[in-house]
């Protein structure tokens, strides 16, 4: 078990661009009617491929649209981007959270889509200047050895998860996008100075540190460690391949309102470059489109952000988890995050 850690070069472009020399966001306009398409785009996406190629398959299907995909980690394609500037190749960022999102729309980088594709998802999932729009909805949770332990053993905020009785059992993934953004919102939510005393509480606690979220499931189903912070949908896409009742990991929804238990968004944004980009367009507009939403419901359990279409079953509802003193457009400071982790030695 070992940490990745973001190149230095790219927490530095992050950096940067986060502390001053960033441009003013999209005004609120609708995107340019004038638009061009010939048939293919590139997408940068910070979301698996596992979880998304099939998607992006089945629009190329119904659109003759092709897509040049390249995967990579949120947090660094999106260090990426901002060093690219207007030569980036991208024509679309997909992105595991809000988080990067909102750095990159402060930083310029994003046009502004229109209203239809903006609107079709309810204020507080999205971006409030028009520059990004979310797509799917993830919980944070706490997954836990159900044969060790209880739910009602567990703590019930985050703050319990950095004492001394937790010392060497908590697992959590320091270079992931949804941990950062989720240290992001403590920030927010607590203030710096409460959210640097969980950090350097966590970083002497000894956490078991891993790459990413499935790593951590699969460490605690298989009795490796007691417990570790995940976001919901890695537990449900499992269980439903091998039935919830033969699950080893079981999940703890956190008290609603506590940063541990926020719901943080998936997102997609159109370079500023390829504003008139008719393909890059209709692939965001697919995104908030029925069969893209009832896509990630069915196979990535995610909970869909346009109304009327149900969540996968055995969710808690998605206001139930809300937090409402936290607005998502205020998680677009991972510089500073990054930083509190690098100088506590967690990346």
């Amino acid at each position: 078990m070992r940490s990745a850690s973001i190149s230095f070069t790219a927490l530095a472009a992050v950096a940067l661009l986060l502390s001053g020399c960033a441009a003013p966001a999209p005004a609120e306009t609708d995107a340019p009617s004038q638009t061009v398409a010939d048939g293919a785009f590139t997408l940068y996406s910070g979301r698996d491929e596992e979880l998304v190629q099939p998607l992006i398959d089945q629009f190329t299907e119904e659109t003759g649209i092709v897509v040049e995909v390249r995967y990579g980690n949120t947090a660094e394609l999106g260090a990426l981007l901002l060093e690219e500037g207007d030569a980036s190749p991208a024509d679309v960022f997909l992105s595991q959270d809000a988080g990067a999102l909102g750095a990159l729309s402060q930083a310029g980088l994003f046009a502004t889509l229109p209203a239809d594709v903006t609107d079709a998802v309810p204020a507080g999932f999205t971006s409030t200047d028009g520059s990004w729009v979310g797509v799917t909805g993830r919980a944070r949770v706490v997954v836990y050895d159900g044969e060790r332990l209880t739910a009602d053993e567990l703590p019930d905020t985050i703050d319990g998860y950095v004492t001394d009785e937790w010392n060497g059992r908590l697992a959590v993934a320091p270079t992931n996008a949804s941990f950062q953004s989720f240290v992001t919102a403590l920030r927010v939510l607590e203030g710096e100075d409460a959210a640097a005393e969980w950090v350097q509480a966590l970083a002497g606690n000894s956490p078991q540190l891993f790459e990413g979220n499935t790593p951590i499931l699969t460490a605690v189903n298989d009795g490796v460690v007691e417990a570790g912070l995940i976001n919901h949908y890695y537990w449900f896409r499992a269980a439903s391949e091998v039935g919830p009742e033969n699950m080893r990991a079981q999940l703890k929804y956190l008290t609603a309102g506590d940063a541990g238990s926020i719901v943080n968004v998936t997102g997609a944004g159109i370079l500023a470059g390829s504003e008139t980009d008719a393909d890059a367009l209709e692939f965001v507009r697919y995104l908030v489109s029925e069969a893209a939403q009832t896509y990630f419901v069915e196979q990535t359990f995610e909970y869909p952000l346009v109304p009327g279409i149900a969540a996968p079953e055995g969710l808690p509802t998605l206001e139930s988890l809300l937090n409402p003193e936290l607005d998502l457009s205020d998680l677009d400071d991972l510089a500073t995050t990054q930083q509190l982790l690098a100088d506590a030695g967690l990346i």
